[in-house]
């Protein structure tokens, strides 16, 4: 059975992971079934596995849920990471940028844009869900769509211009597209192969 894992939140999101008359705590507890352990005074959170869990990545998914909670996402969308291909990302904009407090309210505001258009960009054409919380930007979703909203991300703390990330994230999108289209059908290198005999190459198909 795995054992007790704990991590620590921020006390500000101890409201949110416990919930209404605690219905959060219950909503996680019983997806990842696992026992859920809240010290209030310091934030520790005791993951617990419960006596008939069935699943061995119970308790790794209650961490990663948690932890998704403690950095601003909505309760509903981090219960998504009980899914095996949905995947938490968190980025430490310290590493990128120092520790100055003016940078780190700059490149957030970068990241979230006028009016949030530039974080809704990202959300929308990489198809993943961002929270921005502190000093960190985080992100869920599948794992080359995370990949995809990281390298933008990236390139605006490395200083680019948002008209160069929209594009790089355009160009990204027909990218998966095409790759779920050769998952579909079937590739290799670079044909595309149909049961009736007929092939074509991707120049075709632009």
């Amino acid at each position: 059975m795995p054992e007790t894992d704990y991590l620590k939140i921020p006390q500000n999101r101890i409201g949110a992971l416990i919930g209404n008359k605690g219905d959060v705590k219950k909503s996680i507890e019983k997806a990842t079934e696992t026992i859920l352990d809240i010290d209030s005074e310091d934030g520790t959170v005791y993951i617990t596995p419960q006596e008939n869990m069935s699943d061995p990545l119970g308790v790794w998914n209650a961490n990663h849920i948690v932890k998704a909670v403690a950095r601003g996402f909505n309760p509903e969308v981090a219960l998504k990471l009980v899914d095996d291909d949905i995947y938490l990302e968190v980025i430490k904009l310290p590493l990128y940028i120092g520790k100055s407090k003016n940078a780190l309210s700059r490149y957030k505001g970068r990241i979230i844009g006028q009016n949030g258009k530039t974080r809704e960009i990202i959300m929308d054409m990489a198809e993943v869900q961002m929270a921005i919380y502190g000093k960190t930007v985080s992100l869920i979703g599948e794992m080359d769509n995370i990949m995809i909203a990281k390298e933008a991300i990236e390139m605006i703390l490395k200083g680019s211009r948002h008209k160069s990330v929209y594009s790089f994230l355009e160009r990204k999108k027909d990218e998966l597209k095409l790759k779920e289209f050769k998952d579909l059908v079937g590739i290799k290198d670079d044909e595309i192969e149909f049961k009736d005999g007929i092939e074509f190459d991707e120049e075709m198909m632009k």
